[in-house]
């Protein structure tokens, strides 16, 4: 019995431990100080981050080992070890390991990973996915939530009041606006810089990015340009490209009459999209069922009428031939009185 309860209360011991850990875990994860990326491993999305990465945020903030309790003095490696045993992490490693053309070293964070088979803590150009479901977080569910109530919202579109439509025309125009005008922005700036300074410098660098957080999405400042510095024949052959480009810009410029033309026709399609309502569908209709009746009328009358003029013809034909008729039957009676006088 004594054996029985001992079993029980180190099976505790460790379910206890597992808790720990894996509040650790959850704890690590969510901290904004722990630098991480998204990438692809085995054909599933993971948050992953670096050896050296970890190792210098548990230097930086030693008071998260309080979490573990007993084990609040294991140091890095063996902290990091005890998550891999407990399939809290999966160290991986870069799929692509050889230089691409132009480059000097391999990439910081590769998008691409695979399972390294050695499962243990290193800090040397190792990468560490977590392998639990992250916790939602409130807004989270709150979006999953009215998400649906978003895409009725938006299916309903014709029938709102002709104020709303306009307010989300031009709040739609505005924020699609404003994107494209970033990226012709960033888009330019790079071009000059690339042309004249020999430099890669993309302001926003992760607008266009997938897997970027919130966080990351808007970023201003670029990262360093790792990059070998380009030729001037090369930076020469994109000025003369760019020139080229904008003389024949230029040159098939749209007038003024074809402006015109091309904002009256989007003027008429903008036009019927916010003037249509349910009222204005039935009274048309209505006026195709009228027209379509009235049509209807006019078929029969025209059909009347060519009948009646047919029918009278004929009464007439039947009339001169009764009339021809009784003229040969008065001549043939007067000839026979005639002969019956001789």
């Amino acid at each position: 019995m004594s054996t029985l309860c001992l079993d029980a209360s180190l099976y505790l011991k460790q379910a206890a431990k597992k808790d720990v850990f894996q509040l650790f875990a959850e704890k690590v994860r969510d901290h904004k100080d722990l630098v991480s990326r998204w990438a692809v491993l085995q054909e599933t999305r993971v948050e992953y981050f670096r050896g050296k990465d970890f190792a210098s945020f548990l230097r930086n903030h030693p008071e998260l080992k309080d979490i573990l309790e007993s084990d609040r003095n294991l140091d890095t490696e063996d902290v990091c070890n005890s998550l891999l045993r407990k399939n809290l992490l999966v160290r991986c490693d870069r799929v692509v390991k050889t230089l691409r053309p132009g480059k000097k070293k391999l990439s910081t964070w590769p998008a691409h990973l695979e399972i390294f088979p050695d499962q243990v803590f290193s800090e040397n150009d190792a990468f560490f996915a977590w392998t639990f479901v992250k916790r939602r977080p409130l807004w989270q569910t709150l979006l999953s939530f009215f998400w649906p109530v978003l895409t009725l919202a938006i299916c309903l579109f014709p029938v709102y009041p002709h104020r709303c439509k306009l307010l989300i025309l031009y709040s739609c125009a505005g924020v699609l606006l404003l994107i494209l005008s970033l990226l012709l922005l960033r888009a330019t700036a790079f071009g000059a810089l690339y042309i004249i300074l020999g430099k890669r410098v993309w302001f926003f660098p992760n607008i266009l990015a997938e897997e970027a957080t919130l966080r990351e999405l808007f970023r201003f400042w670029p990262q360093k340009d790792e990059e070998e510095r380009p030729k001037w024949t090369t930076r020469l052959f994109y000025a003369m490209v760019a020139v080229l480009v904008i003389l024949v810009l230029r040159h098939h410029a749209p007038d003024e009459a074809a402006r015109a033309r091309y904002q009256k026709r989007v003027s008429n399609i903008i036009d019927d999209v916010l003037e249509w309502s349910p009222r204005l569908a039935l009274s048309g209709m209505m006026d195709k069922q009228q027209t379509a009746v009235n049509d209807t009328e006019a078929n029969n009358s025209f059909t009347d009428a060519s009948k009646a003029p047919s029918d009278n013809i004929g009464e007439e034909t039947v009339s001169e031939q009764y009339a021809a008729e009784e003229a040969e039957n008065l001549e043939g009676a007067d000839q026979h009185k005639h002969d019956d006088h001789i």
